[in-house]
């Protein structure tokens, strides 16, 4: 009889050892008695280290959630917590569902199931996905407003030319010259809101060879007063882009990162250009094998909130010169490429991160000739904290 509830102990545990859900047991003094190998990579704790330790100060935060916990210990009362935001370390915060539930054998003190289930990829993916439709309704929107404008547009700068000739005193024509000057800059707009003309060029390209030459103009831009760090991973290969299409992108994110520096009389200002590859990762609905990062990082003073959600939209800018079409044509540019650009911005530190797919995608075969490539310098390899 003991070597059978011995057995299904044993199964028991290696059942709970194999679960993606994270599990976490724990006495009648929320003591953690035990957690599987889920939750300790939720958690970024080691069970050797935790087994015999309160419970972490990240659940009681909330003073509904410690109550509903000592509730559950005394009464026996199950809850759920729905997108409970977690502090568990310094500058590092988990989204999870997490559920509590009490158990009780005869003559045995009540212990506590806690079953915890992480949201942050998934609110990630659905982020990405409603930014993507947003962007794409917006485009569309745009697209078709700016086309509405250069109609009317060539007329009433054609008909003022007409009126210009036909004008008895030739100082008149300064009003006539006024109406196509602003024909013509109000067309210039449209053909911005329009973003990209052509489909990209796709070439095999070094990510850094693009970096480093927008570091050059950044510096002969703004050779005093910003520092430009690199922090660069040189094994990364070769990826299929568009070279000048990805110079465009980087540079504006890299200026908008400096004049917000430059603007703020941020002291000790700094941009950082950092790769990375980030493997098995979805961007919208779409998984890929390898994706590649590259963060524009500064320490400004960060995005108001007020426009963190709206920041891709035409027309939408932090500046009271800024035209607002930057970073919405950026974004059609890199969603032409498959990939993304995302932003996380608080006081002292703000990224705008590119993600690009890192293999070839179906639309872009036809593109792609075959060992064609973007020259560009490998460099020397630049350490993890490498600057200049």
């Amino acid at each position: 009889m003991a070597k059978t509830r011995h057995a299904e102990t044993s199964v028991h545990k290696r059942l709970l050892d194999h679960l993606t859900t994270a599990v976490v047991m724990l006495d009648e003094r929320l003591i953690i008695r035990y957690l599987n190998p889920a939750a300790e990579i939720l958690l970024f704790a080691s069970a050797h280290r935790s087994v015999g330790q309160p419970l972490p100060e990240c659940f009681f935060e909330d003073p509904d959630a410690s109550a509903a916990l000592h509730r559950c210990i005394g009464e026996g009362h199950p809850f759920t917590r729905r997108e409970a935001r977690m502090m568990i370390s310094p500058g590092q915060e988990i989204t999870v569902d997490y559920s509590v539930v009490q158990l009780s054998e005869p003559g045995q003190p009540a212990s506590l199931l806690l079953e915890l289930q992480p949201l942050d990829r998934m609110l990630r993916i659905g982020r990405e996905e409603a930014l993507l439709h947003a962007h794409q309704a917006t485009r569309a929107l745009v697209r078709g407003v700016a086309h509405e404008l250069k109609n009317p547009l060539g007329g009433i700068r054609g008909a003022a030319q007409l009126l210009e000739r036909a004008l008895p005193d030739p100082e008149l024509a300064e009003y006539t010259r006024v109406i196509i000057d602003e024909a013509d800059r109000l067309r210039s707009l449209a053909d911005r809101m329009l973003g990209p003309r052509r489909l990209p060029n796709f070439r095999l390209l070094n990510i850094h060879e693009c970096l480093e030459h927008v570091r050059q103009l950044v510096l002969a831009e703004h050779p005093e007063g910003v520092r430009v760090r690199r922090d660069y991973d040189t094994s990364l290969p070769e990826i299929p882009a568009d070279r000048d299409q990805l110079v465009q992108v980087i540079l504006n994110l890299a200026r908008n990162a400096v004049q917000a520096l430059t603007e703020s009389g941020t002291p000790g200002a700094q941009v950082i250009f950092r790769t990375r590859v980030i493997r098995q990762y979805t961007i919208g609905a779409v998984r890929h094998r390898m994706v590649l990062r590259v963060d524009i990082e500064d320490n400004g003073p960060g995005i108001a909130e007020e426009l963190r959600e709206t920041l891709f939209y035409p027309m939408v800018s932090g500046r009271a010169n800024g035209s607002g079409l930057g970073l919405s044509i950026a974004q059609s540019i890199i969603s032409q490429h498959s990939g993304l650009i995302e932003c996380e911005s608080t006081a002292g530190k703000t990224v705008f991160s590119l993600l690009l797919p890192m293999e070839a995608q179906p639309d872009t075969h036809q593109n792609l000739v075959p060992g064609a490539r973007d020259s560009g310098v490998q460099g020397e390899p630049v350490g993890l904290a490498g600057t200049t």
